[in-house]
């Protein structure tokens, strides 16, 4: 048994897939397989539950892959822990965000940072506050910034919260009601609205807002990604709701207050036992905020 048959057994845990797994672990899947076969052979057990569909862990894959997250963490601790004698700040920082992130310019830090560690490797992720959780808590990302309800509960990783913004309504200069001072959610409840899936806290967000008054909202497009919400605002097709700082660096559409308007709040968040990269990072966006 190696560290990077171990490695590669949790990448297939937390990606259910080989092939999501070889990706991230850099190497064709041929070889993953191959070592994984190796693995279980030596061990005299099967992992994995394979299917056309799916794959998932037996319970000898569970228990191993308990033990397995210990063992990285324990192997990632020693190199850190020995080149921070040295006083250099090397290694890697993965930091997340979700699309619609104003109160810190993510690539302008990161250049910042760059310049002055030039031995870390720096990679960035954009993804909804859910998912960037998630890598958080399963250590594929250092550092992250989300967005979450004022009252939502955070729990298992440390934080802080560094803005809180008002929701607006922004429409197409043409819209009817884009000549009003201020809106209502029943004013808007009808009309097309262009919002994010289902599953994400942004959603939540203005899903509990009708829900509170009694409402509910026309949703009519599903998108990912802030600036796809600019685009169908601005071409006519629905509105949308979003924070009142991301509004202000839109095109084409007009902002206007909501009188129910809920907040959030965005917050840096980070794995407990930062790296020393991390924490240099999270040190430079104090700087800047």
């Amino acid at each position: 048994m190696n560290l990077r048959q171990i490695e590669y057994v949790v990448a297939i845990a937390e990606e259910s897939s080989f092939t999501l797994a070889a990706q991230r672990c850099h190497t064709v899947q041929s070889a993953l397989s191959h070592q994984i076969a190796k693995l279980e052979e030596e061990l005299g057990v099967v992992l994995f539950e394979r299917t056309s569909r799916k794959v998932s862990l037996t319970l000898a894959g569970q228990a191993f892959v308990e033990q397995a997250k210990r063992t990285l963490d324990a192997v990632q601790k020693i190199y850190v822990d020995v080149t921070a004698t040295s006083g250099l700040v090397s290694g890697r920082l993965n930091v997340g965000m979700i699309s619609a992130m104003t109160a810190v310019d993510i690539v302008s830090s990161l250049a910042q940072f760059h310049q002055r560690y030039p031995n870390v490797e720096v990679g960035l992720k954009t993804a909804g506050s859910e998912r960037l959780i998630a890598d958080v808590l399963n250590h594929r990302l250092d550092v992250a910034f989300i967005g979450l309800w004022l009252d939502e509960v955070l729990s298992g990783y440390e934080y802080i919260r560094i803005a809180e913004e008002a929701l607006v309504a922004v429409l197409p200069m043409s819209h009817p009601l884009s000549q009003h001072k201020e809106l209502s959610l029943h004013q808007l409840a009808s009309e097309p609205m262009v919002n994010y899936p289902k599953d994400s806290s942004a959603r939540r967000q203005t899903d509990e807002a009708f829900l509170s008054a009694g409402l509910s909202s026309n949703v009519k497009f599903v998108v990912d990604h802030i600036s796809l919400i600019e685009q169908l605002v601005a071409r006519g097709l629905a509105y949308g709701i979003v924070p009142e700082p991301v509004a202000a660096n839109f095109s084409g559409i007009k902002a206007i207050p909501i009188k129910e308007a809920p907040k959030r709040a965005l917050y840096m968040i980070w794995s407990k036992g930062p790296s020393p990269a991390a924490q240099a990072f999270m040190s430079l966006i104090h700087e800047l905020l």
